[in-house]
């Protein structure tokens, strides 16, 4: 066991596999890309499931103290959205946590959103388990026959069937669109039944305009994914939903393509990472950079930041507070302090030479803006992965990881 057992692939990405259907199937054998498309059928059945569900022992009790989604991975960024889509104006606070069991100081007054894909994270055993023993409310999202369903079962506690089709990170709207029901049903959002249909027809038209038989200069998911060959990623969302979707974009290079990334907000990034652009692997290793040498002449060892701006600000519609100042409708930062930010990083990646790639928000709701951000990133990961010939299903860490801590 040297590290490289099962370890197969490219060092050098090939561009040319891309335009290779059949070459990209074969090498997509657990057929993530399929999975990843069926992104908007996850939102429409997710959302008829949890419509299914009993939710009034969340209910009867009236508004929390506090919220809780729990669980690790995927399951965690569930609990970032819902923080986010709620906003700061939101009546209480909402708790991403990662960690086994739950905070010390959960009790009756709050709920516990129990998070698993598998309906087996021992995070997730551990938190409903938690949830139960001190008496919080409860809501078990998961594969249905499972452990966890049987402890929300034993809890007399709300659960919602999630069933297990995909890894986790592939099922990404199958698990959120639950949480932000049971935090509907809370009061703590304001979602509403076009929110859902227009989301899952947003994630179905990026996943038409991303499929594999569409050639990589007309397919915005292999063009991500080119720009990105080779680079160190640095990805940072311009609001607090795009540093969401810039943060799950690190999660999956890592996972499908095995890329490390730098991921985040423009606003933290000015606190000092946005020094990046004038790094050894920014400007001063651009300076040297032949710009009359082919895209490809740039995949070898020779690395170099790619940055990738997630922009969402700009869509918002915006309301003047008590001060004048225009704040939007999720109470952020004003969308047009997060435009200035976000135009004024690029030209400073522009003026080092530093290569940029910027995904914009479409729509109107705040989920389906979400969904805009994710579904090109999503795709690009994946396309990545392949072209290093990955398989981005199976990553052999991973599962040598979970033997090694399970034994």
């Amino acid at each position: 066991m040297d590290g490289s057992a099962g370890v197969r692939g490219l060092r050098v990405a090939d561009h040319a596999l891309l335009d290779d259907q059949a070459a990209m199937e074969a090498a997509d054998p657990g057929q993530m890309l399929r999975a990843t498309a069926s992104a908007g059928a996850q939102v429409r059945e997710s959302a008829a499931l949890a419509a299914e569900a009993d939710f009034r022992p969340l209910i009867d009790e009236g508004r929390p103290r506090a919220v809780v989604v729990a669980g690790v991975g995927t399951a965690a960024r569930t609990g970032d959205v819902l923080e986010t889509v709620a906003g700061p104006r939101c009546p209480v606070p909402v708790l991403s946590h990662r960690s086994a069991g739950i905070p010390g100081w959960v009790g009756a007054a709050d709920v516990v959103i129990a998070v698993s894909a598998s309906g087996r994270s021992p995070e997730a055993l551990a938190a409903a388990e938690a949830a139960a023993r001190r008496g919080a409310r409860l809501v078990a999202i998961g594969a249905p026959d499972t452990e966890l369903q049987a402890m929300a079962e034993r809890a007399r506690a709300t659960f919602v069937p999630v069933p297990r089709r995909a890894p986790a990170r592939a099922s990404f709207w199958a698990l959120t669109i639950p949480v932000l029901l049971a935090a509907r049903h809370l009061g703590l959002v304001k979602i509403t039944e076009t929110d859902f249909a227009e989301t899952a027809i947003r994630l179905d038209a990026e996943a038409e305009r991303c499929r594999p038989a569409l050639e990589s200069f007309v397919n915005p998911g292999k063009t991500l994914a080119l720009d990105l060959a080779g680079s160190i990623p640095v990805l940072w969302g311009s609001s607090p939903l795009a540093t969401v979707a810039a943060r799950r974009f690190a999660d999956t290079l890592a996972a499908n393509a095995r890329y490390p990334a730098v991921a985040g907000g423009l606003g933290e990034a000015g606190r000092g990472r946005v020094g990046l652009l004038d790094g050894v692997y920014g400007a001063l290793s651009e300076a040297e950079r032949d710009i009359f040498a082919d895209p490809g002449d740039d995949d070898g060892p020779d690395v170099r930041l790619r940055l990738v701006l997630l922009r969402d600000g700009g869509l918002r519609e915006e309301h003047p507070t008590a001060d004048g100042v225009a704040a939007n409708d999720d109470g952020d930062e004003p969308a047009s302090v997060e435009e200035r930010r976000a135009d004024a990083v690029q030209q400073i990646a522009e003026q080092r030479g530093v290569r940029i790639s910027v995904v914009e928000a479409e729509g109107g709701s705040a989920l389906e803006r979400l969904a805009s951000l994710l579904a090109i990133p999503d795709f690009a990961s994946i396309y990545l992965g392949l072209a290093h010939g990955l398989d981005p299903m199976a990553v052999p860490a991973i599962s040598e990881l979970k033997e090694l801590t399970n034994s």
